[in-house]
This record gives C-alpha cells, sequence and structure tokens, in this order.
C-alpha cells in the first residue's frame, strides 16, 4: 500500500492469515492531519515488530508477574491501589477524544508502542526475563493517567492471548508498568523540559526512567510479598532488584533510544497534534528538536 498527500493505491488482499494481518495493520497505520493521509513509514518499526513477534509463534517468556504467584491478600490490595488511576484515566481520554477527536489515531499508536515493546522477552542469564515497557511515549503524549488504561489494556491482552502475566496479578502489574512507569516517565519529562533541557534528553530520560522504576516496583512487590528469612524485606528486595538489573539497565537506554527515534518521527509528520498536545512550540516546529 503507498499513501500520499494525492491518493491511496489499495493493493489486492493477500491470501495467507499472517500477509493479512499484516496487511490490515499497515492499511490502519496512517496518521490523519487535517483530512490528509500522511505516510504510513512513521509505524514501520511498529509494524515490522508487529509482523515478527506477533505472528510468528515463540515460547511464552513471563516477567510479569504470573498467575496464580502472588498471595490472594496482595493481589487485592495492588487492585485496589490500581483501580482509581484507571477510573481517572478513563475520564482523561474521554475529555481528550471530546476536545480533540482526530487524536483518535496517536492514541492508538501510544497503545501499540506499548503492546509491541512490552510483548519482547528478553531471557536473562541470571533465569529471569525482562522486556522493555513502551509506556514512556503515551505518558509524554497524552499523560500518565491515560497511558493507565492504555497499559492496563496491554496487560489485559498480554495475559489472554500470550501467556504473559495474569488475571490475578493483574492489579500488580497494572500499578508497575501501567501506573509507576507512565507517571514517573511524565514527571520526568516535564521536569527536564521546565529546566530548560533539550527535547530530545526529556524524551529519553523521561523513557529509561519509567522503564526502569517499573521493575524496582516489582521487584518491591515481590520482595513485600515474599521477604528473606534473613534480612527480612529489604534482602529479598535486593535480591529481584539484582537478577532484573542485567537485562533490564540495557534494555532501559534502548528503549529510551527507540522512544526519541519514534517522537522525532511524530515531530515530522505529526507536529499539527504535538502542537495541539502542547508539546511542540513554533521554534521546535521550524528547526525540529534537535536545534
Amino acid at each position: 500500500m503507498i499513501l500520499s498527500r494525492r491518493r491511496v493505491e489499495i493493493l489486492p488482499k493477500p491470501a495467507g492469515l499472517k500477509e493479512r494481518a499484516v496487511y490490515f495493520i499497515a492499511k490502519t497505520s496512517c496518521i490523519c492531519k487535517g483530512g490528509i493521509l500522511l505516510s504510513s513509514k512513521i509505524l514501520f518499526p511498529v509494524i515490522l515488530l508487529a509482523a515478527l513477534f506477533l505472528f510468528i509463534p515463540q515460547p511464552a517468556y513471563a516477567m510479569h508477574i504470573m498467575e496464580g504467584f502472588l498471595p490472594v491478600k496482595w493481589c487485592l490490595l495492588w487492585a485496589a491501589l490500581s483501580l482509581p488511576f484507571i477510573i481517572w484515566g478513563l475520564r482523561s481520554i474521554q475529555k481528550v477524544l471530546r476536545e480533540q477527536p482526530k487524536l483518535k489515531m496517536l492514541l492508538g499508536v501510544a497503545g501499540a508502542f506499548a503492546f509491541v515493546l512490552s510483548a519482547l522477552k528478553i531471557p536473562s542469564v541470571t533465569g529471569s526475563c525482562s522486556h522493555p515497557t513502551g509506556v514512556g511515549l503515551g505518558a509524554i503524549l497524552f499523560g500518565p493517567a491515560a497511558m493507565s488504561v492504555l497499559g492496563c489494556i496491554v496487560l489485559i491482552f498480554q495475559a489472554l492471548l500470550l501467556a504473559h502475566g495474569g488475571i490475578t496479578t493483574l492489579g500488580a502489574n497494572v500499578f508497575s508498568m501501567a501506573v509507576v512507569g507512565p507517571f514517573v516517565a511524565y514527571g520526568v519529562f516535564r521536569l527536564v523540559r521546565k529546566l530548560s533541557g533539550p527535547q530530545w534528553l526529556a524524551v529519553f530520560l523521561g523513557a529509561f526512567l519509567g522503564d526502569l522504576l517499573t521493575y524496582v516496583t516489582t521487584s518491591f512487590q515481590l520482595a513485600l510479598a515474599f521477604p528473606a528469612e534473613v534480612g527480612g524485606l529489604m534482602a529479598s528486595f535486593t535480591k529481584f532488584m539484582g537478577v532484573f538489573a542485567l537485562t533490564q539497565i540495557p534494555l532501559a537506554i534502548s528503549e529510551g533510544l527507540l522512544t526519541v527515534l519514534i517522537f522525532n518521527l511524530l515531530t515530522t509528520y505529526s507536529s499539527q497534534e504535538l502542537k495541539e498536545l502542547s508539546l511542540l512550540t513554533k521554534k521546535e516546529d521550524l528547526y525540529g528538536y534537535h536545534r
């Protein structure tokens, strides 16, 4: 399929299941700007990763806290703590879409980005498994509350379709990845911008620390549920952090760089939407945020 400002050329639908899935993603992954279809190459990394990791069978390494792993009391506690953020997020999304309905596509991009990145399970030599979270981009674009809802949807789909995480542990996973991660990412982004830091640095640090603090929170959740016999909570927390850190720090850096790349593409192909979200100034829109 070729998308341009003047016409849309539709290729014949492929026959195979995988080909049709990729065709559907490519067909729907364009950004509307003033009623004009923009090039879909902005979403090429997302489309490529979706084709590779969502439609090709692979082992289900579960970094999210797995089904049945946490005691019931902790499952209920984390679910109760996560619920207010989900309600807040639903109202936030409703307000955004009511005031700026053409941002629906960009909201979908943020959710797809988080889904694809968090589905990339990377085994570690420590015997654990880590993955990026992808929540930084959506938090920067739409705020942390909205990203809490998108993150919750991502976690539900992964638990049901990919065997990553679980339903009973959904509250704990939502709190770490869809609450702590987005709020940290958004807070760091706003802080760097307030200190007159460059846009690219704010995006990188937001995504990097949002990813890292997600794993810190998960380690704390596991330590609370399973304190060590010797050393208690802190000893258990240190043990879980040590297991995750070896792979997660490089992954957090990689996620930060990828988020900067995607944000840079958005400034090029969706600058009007970013200005409506108050993420671009006139100077940045003219010269790009590299200047």
